[in-house]
């Protein structure tokens, strides 16, 4: 079974829907098609929802992102639960390597926005684990001293860390808000064993997560995975640890007590509430700032986590100026000379000629630009005949 190529509704680098056939089905923010030999293509759009509804408004590049960052959770989670990834759909070595055939014309804003998996059967259970208490589990604190359910400590405060992680699951409602759900709930449906180990391994790659990005100036306050069944092994599905499915705050400005500055879509939310929006369909449109803003936190997240910068490039022209050794011929030092004393310079009594070199390089940052040419130049200055060299750098607009 093979897809056609795309039809895509695309603005100022959005991708909001694709259209392709075999839908198997259209979330929140993921178009899920069927492929061949029970893989599944999984676009992630960049749609964004806040209170389970999908707003109006999209946010650049949120789907690469989402797709990306989860592909490497999922790697780097693997020595705890297997999962669904089998690669990336813009990687063709992988694509290769696994004898997976996509449509010749799918182009490349799916490619890099999707994900081939395995399909599984899906357990239908948000399974959300939180290392600090915000959000709902802060209101419900407030009311009961309790979250998802389980007391906690009494006089803790908005965003406090809690003593432990704690595991509160929700259920995966398809439309409207997701509920609470207890452990017993979750064993009525599928057993002790499959909730006591729904619960472990969600705190274990909480855990594990967390400590990777302390270590990298953010935390992870809260997150939700979800888990389904392949050739009999429970397995992570859906997506991992992203800005849509967790809270990120930055440890330089982390203060107890309040809100806190975050990497994810908190921030839309924090501007729909303050809209004083019903949290019900429709959902108002996002001004262009708050999409930049919160378009910037996403890569930001992204970037601290996994050290990558979505190879955004941008380009830059070089100039490198070098300056000759005296002991290497130099006719047009020579000629310049000569005829610099013809007219009548007489004290001109050697000349040197430079050597002017241009580069424009595609790089992500001047600082990648700088490294490169500064590089460059310490090889170029390995050469014999060189003594020494300067160079400029600017950003180019062509």
């Amino acid at each position: 079974m093979t897809l056609n190529p795309a039809i895509i509704h695309e603005t100022m680098s959005l991708l909001i829907a694709t259209h392709l056939p075999n839908l198997r089905h259209r979330g929140k923010v993921r178009d899920t098609y069927d492929l061949a030999d029970g893989l599944l293509l999984m676009v992630a759009t960049d749609r964004i929802s806040a209170f389970d509804v999908v707003l109006p408004t999209g946010i650049p590049k949120k789907g690469i992102i989402l797709s990306k960052l989860s592909a490497f959770w999922f790697q780097k989670m693997a020595h705890i639960m297997p999962h669904h990834l089998v690669a990336m759909a813009d990687d063709e070595a992988a694509l290769a390597a696994h004898q997976v055939e996509l449509p010749p014309g799918l182009g490349q804003e799916v490619r890099q926005r999707a994900m081939v998996v395995r399909q599984a059967q899906r357990i239908d259970v948000e399974c959300v684990v939180r290392g600090y208490l915000s959000g709902s589990a802060w209101a419900e604190y407030k009311e009961t001293g309790t979250a998802g359910g389980l007391p906690l400590p009494k006089g803790l405060k908005e965003s406090d860390k809690l003593p432990t992680p704690i595991f509160t699951p929700t259920t995966k409602a398809e439309v409207g808000h997701d509920m609470p759900l207890s452990t017993h709930d979750i064993m009525s449906r599928y057993g002790d064993e499959m909730a006591s180990l729904l619960a472990q391994r969600s705190t274990e790659v909480y855990n594990s997560a967390a400590e990777y990005a302390q270590e990298r100036g953010i935390i992870i306050a809260d997150t939700k995975m979800e888990f389904g069944i392949i050739d009999g092994k429970l397995s992570l599905i859906d997506e991992l640890l992203t800005p849509d499915s967790s809270r990120f705050w930055d440890i330089s400005l982390y203060e107890p007590g309040g809100p806190q500055p975050s990497f994810d879509k908190q921030f839309v939310r924090d501007w729909l509430t303050q809209q004083g929006w019903n949290r019900e369909p429709p959902a108002p449109e996002l001004p262009p700032d708050v999409v930049a803003k919160t378009a910037e936190k996403y890569a930001e997240a992204y970037r601290r986590l996994t050290g990558d910068d979505l190879n955004e490039v941008r380009s830059f022209l070089a100039k490198v100026y070098v300056t000759l050794k005296p002991t290497v011929n130099d006719p047009q030092g020579l000629t310049v000379r000569g005829g610099l004393q013809m007219l009548g310079f007489q004290q001109v009594q050697s000349v040197r000629m430079g050597k002017y070199i241009e580069l424009r390089l595609e790089v992500p940052s001047r600082e990648k630009a700088e490294e490169q040419v500064r590089e460059m130049c310490r090889k170029l200055l390995a050469n014999p005949v060189i003594e020494q060299f300067r160079y400029e750098i600017e950003e180019s607009l062509i």
